[in-house]
């Protein structure tokens, strides 16, 4: 993993020009400061998620999303996006191809701004938001998984994944890499960067599927 990444990424925020449209998905991102004090403070179950797993809401940039589905290309069947936010990564992938395709939210602001996204783009109810924990998701069907997550939740992740996936699932990873992983492909520079990772071609994955690989090393 590259040293500066997690510097590049907070710099994001302060060189990307995000007008009133990312202001407002950023609040909602956020919840409300009052709401995130309510939800803090009076629902036990919030209190649970560790601080380190608590992963900041930026909006994926249109290079982002872009170099995500050129990892996906070739790919068929269902997408997972963990940690959808506003939807924006299932959106792209529905209009690619990919269904189902379904992204999982702790957030609920993010979850109904996802929804009002597919709305306006006329696909409700052709893809999928549910708030879920990503942690609770089986995810042993699971062939192609998308990831824009901070890089103390993909160290944790790494374990889940390697026990889940059947061996041709292919995960691709934006903004962070994960950090003990081999990538088979990557695009893009910077901040958006993405990262494709074939679960055969990982150390200690446990699924016993014999399938061979899907994507192939540049």
């Amino acid at each position: 993993m590259d040293d500066d990444m997690p510097n590049e990424a907070l710099a994001e925020l302060r060189t990307k020009h995000l007008g009133v449209w990312g202001v407002v998905q950023i609040a909602a991102g956020t919840g409300l400061a009052v709401y995130a004090m309510w939800v803090g403070l009076l629902q036990p179950g919030f209190r649970k998620v560790p601080l380190k797993l608590q992963v900041p809401y930026i909006p994926a940039s249109k290079a982002q999303v872009k170099n995500v589905m050129s990892l996906m290309r070739g790919r068929t069947g269902g997408l997972v996006d963990l940690g959808s936010g506003d939807g924006r990564i299932v959106l792209e992938a529905y209009q690619h191809g990919f269904a189902p395709a379904v992204g999982y939210e702790l957030n609920p602001w993010l979850v109904q701004l996802a929804r009002f996204h597919a709305w306006r783009a006329g696909h409700h109810g052709k893809v999928s938001y549910r708030q879920e924990d990503l942690w609770k998701i089986d995810l042993s069907k699971c062939k192609n998984v998308t990831v824009f997550l901070a890089p103390s939740v993909l160290s944790l992740l790494q374990k889940k994944l390697q026990d889940e996936l059947p061996n041709d699932a292919l995960v691709v990873a934006g903004r962070f890499p994960f950090p003990d992983w081999n990538p088979c492909r990557i695009e893009g520079h910077g901040v958006d960067r993405a990262w494709a990772y074939n679960m055969q071609a990982q150390p200690h994955h446990t699924s016993q599927k014999n399938q061979k690989p899907q994507c192939k090393t540049v």
